[in-house]
């Protein structure tokens, strides 16, 4: 399949994605089903951020393999301004998979809503514009 093809229709998913987590984020104040939802919602979302990135990296020439190369080599490149927060969300995506606490939901839900959600709608609009 083209590359370029490739990233667009995986960031089509990206971008429903985004506007679902959207929804849950303006939501305002969540139960504790709904920050269970939120927390799902944001994993495939940013399951879905970095394979769009990594497709979109593969069709302007870079070889990438892992999430996190992806992100080294988009902060590198300067498509993305803060690498921190996208390895630290990394890294947090895969300990909320195992969340089962309420307290860690919680904290959780905090992350998403003041560090992470700013990244990955600011990724959306980048690659929005690319299309």
């Amino acid at each position: 399949m083209n590359r370029e093809i490739r990233w667009k229709q995986r960031f089509s998913n990206f971008k429903k994605a985004t506007m679902q987590l959207t929804e849950s984020i303006e939501k305002g104040e969540l139960n504790k089903l709904e920050v269970q939802g939120l927390i799902q919602c944001f994993e495939y979302t940013f399951v879905l951020a970095w394979k769009t990135l990594k497709d979109y990296l593969e069709e302007e020439g870079f070889s990438v393999k892992s999430p996190r190369e992806t992100i080294q080599i988009a902060f590198q490149s300067e498509f993305i301004t803060d690498g921190h927060a996208w390895i630290d969300a990394l890294e947090k995506r895969n300990l909320m998979a195992h969340t089962y606490d309420e307290a860690r939901a919680n904290e959780a839900e905090i992350l998403i809503r003041e560090k992470y959600f700013q990244i990955i709608q600011e990724l959306c609009s980048k690659l929005e514009k690319l299309l």
